[in-house]
């Protein structure tokens, strides 16, 4: 069973579809026994950092998130699911993140291209990840956002674009993984991507 966190920020029907379409049973839930009792985990979102971290307290979800990375459950951070991940926004000042994955989410910088930046983007591997088995260096994935990560570690980032900034478009450390972009939104690489996660 997946579990796909619903904590009222966007976008989770997408991802159970998604889901469902590879084959999985996958529940929308914010119960701690379903999560923690999942094959995987799922945490999407779109909005602001600040309400969204504060949604997490409300439905007693921030320790729930951290068992789930501490205890080896494969779990996938998406879009502000991934910006939730680290250790503050400069979106939000003032809200603290999860600080799973070490670094700060920045604003794309204004140098002319349109923000928030919607659209695709290819995307380059400086490392190994495994999110991406068999899906070539360069292909194109779905983003929208106007803020980005940049992880402390750079040994952690496994996949990057460019758009305004270098920006880190996925992560992986240990059982947790992450993507800026959207794999339910970006076609066959999205859902091979979705199914790479799936199939850990």
């Amino acid at each position: 069973m997946v579990a796909i966190i619903d904590y009222d920020a966007g976008n989770v029907k997408s991802v159970q579809k998604a889901a469902e379409y590879l084959g999985q049973h996958a529940a929308l839930t914010r119960d701690r026994a379903d999560i923690m009792n999942a094959d995987h985990v799922i945490l999407p979102g779109v909005g602001a950092f600040g309400d969204a971290r504060r949604k997490l307290d409300d439905y007693e979800l921030t320790g729930v998130i951290r068992e789930v990375a501490d205890s080896g459950i494969p779990f996938l951070g998406i879009c502000l699911g991934l910006q939730l991940l680290s250790e503050s926004s400069e979106e939000s000042p003032g809200a603290e993140g999860l600080s799973i994955i070490p670094g700060k989410v920045k604003r794309i910088p204004d140098v002319g291209l349109k923000v928030p930046h919607i659209g695709w983007n290819s995307l380059k591997y400086p490392n190994h990840g495994r999110l991406f088995k068999d899906v070539p260096e360069g292909s194109y994935v779905y983003f929208v956002h106007s803020y980005y990560l940049e992880a402390d570690d750079p040994a952690v980032v496994t996949a990057t674009t460019e758009y305004a900034a270098l920006i880190h478009a996925s992560v992986e450390k240990g059982n947790v993984f992450a993507t800026q972009f959207h794999p339910e939104k970006s076609s066959e690489a999205g859902l091979r991507i979705l199914n790479n996660f799936l199939e850990i």
